[in-house]
């Protein structure tokens, strides 16, 4: 292991692919507006609007979430 990083966590690997139909296994890569699903686990969700800020985009969340990893996906 490289010197000063830290060792992953051991987490649970779903090896259970009954519930993934042919279609969800291998997804297409997006291209010209078309979706792909993600199935992800978590904590808690919000679900926002983007606002403008300057050159970019926006979005707040609760305090409580400060220091939390999170993941972002666009929906429309």
């Amino acid at each position: 292991m490289a010197e000063g990083k830290k060792p992953g966590k051991n987490l649970p690997i779903d090896t259970d692919d009954d519930h993934l139909e042919d279609s969800d296994a291998n997804p297409s890569p997006t291209v010209n507006g078309s979706r792909v699903k993600f199935e992800i686990f978590g904590e808690e969700m919000i679900e926002k609007r983007v606002k403008a800020s300057g050159n970019s985009g926006r979005v707040y969340l609760p305090p409580d979430w400060v220091g939390h990893k999170v993941k972002i996906i666009r929906i429309d």
